[in-house]
């Protein structure tokens, strides 16, 4: 069935509004116009669209039934045509993300910077911390430590303090810093971590004896089943404490780095990574 662009138009904007007069001014018609589109509408369909009330209109079921779809479909369509305006070519941005900070910030904001810049193709690769910009081919990366790599120019983008996290059965058991005694400490690979989070706390550190792991996902994991208590960056697993899967016992944190966006000095920014770095910036200094 053909049916005309500018009355289904005319239809989806009334019926936004529930008023002909606003749906006429949003369209830049006249009233007429819109009720005489609407009314061709109806005649092809065969069905009332709207019934016509003492101070306005209200959607019949047939209508209700078509506005979803008519206003998905036109988001749509302009979406596409914003698109096609960008008169910028598309350019890739390679980025070398920790693992920890892409899966407990950076991908549930990503839809958000992909909306925001058609323009760019982006290509992010997760690693453990251990990064080489230049052999890896990266226009940049996201790292946590102290800023200080050799060759890079480093912007802090937000705080980590460390703090123990576990599973929610064991944080129950645990009201002092030195019940960790009694535990199996979950380690990363940075020896240095836990000896400094007892120290800020107060208490002795215990010879350390759980496994190691390379990357704070699976030491994350691992202590969401039970198999210790890990020193983890709390505001990367918020999503996890809020289920419930892992649980904070003690308030005590010490902090031993930062996330910063870096890039190699010897190699100028491209637009697609201007966009992104601003971007970044914005949304971590929103965040706190």
């Amino acid at each position: 069935m053909h049916l005309p662009l500018n009355a289904l138009r005319a239809f989806e904007a009334a019926a936004r509004h529930l008023n002909l007069t606003r749906a006429a001014e949003e369209l830049n018609v006249t009233q007429t116009a819109v009720s005489q589109h609407i009314r061709n509408l109806e005649e092809r369909l065969g069905k009332p669209l709207f019934r016509r009330l003492p101070r306005g209109l209200a959607l019949t079921d047939e209508g209700l039934q078509l506005v979803p779809v008519l206003t998905e479909s036109f988001a749509r369509m302009a979406q596409a045509l914003a698109r096609m305006a960008d008169a910028r070519p598309r350019e890739v941005l390679t980025v070398g993300v920790v693992g920890t900070f892409a899966v407990g910030w950076l991908l549930p904001r990503l839809r958000g910077f992909q909306d925001a810049h058609p323009f760019v193709d982006l290509r992010l690769l997760t690693n453990n911390n251990r990064v080489d910009l230049a052999g890896e081919g990266l226009d940049c990366a996201i790292r946590f430590g102290d800023g200080a790599w050799h060759g890079t120019d480093a912007e802090r983008l937000l705080p980590a303090p460390l703090a123990p996290l576990c599973a929610p059965e064991l944080a129950a058991r645990l009201h002092h810093p030195a019940d960790l005694a009694a535990q199996v400490l979950l380690r990363s690979y940075r020896a240095h971590e836990w000896p400094a989070w007892f120290d800020a706390a107060g208490a002795p550190c215990p010879v350390l004896r759980g496994a190691v792991f390379d990357s704070s996902l699976t030491l994350a994991e691992a202590a969401a089943l039970g198999a210790g208590v890990a020193l983890l960056p709390v505001r990367m697993f918020e999503r996890e404490l809020r289920q419930g899967r892992l649980a904070q016992p003690f308030g005590h944190t010490v902090a031993l780095g930062q996330y910063w966006l870096c890039r190699l000095k010897s190699r100028p920014p491209t637009a697609a990574l201007q966009a992104f770095r601003a971007w970044l910036l914005r949304e971590t200094a929103s965040a706190g």
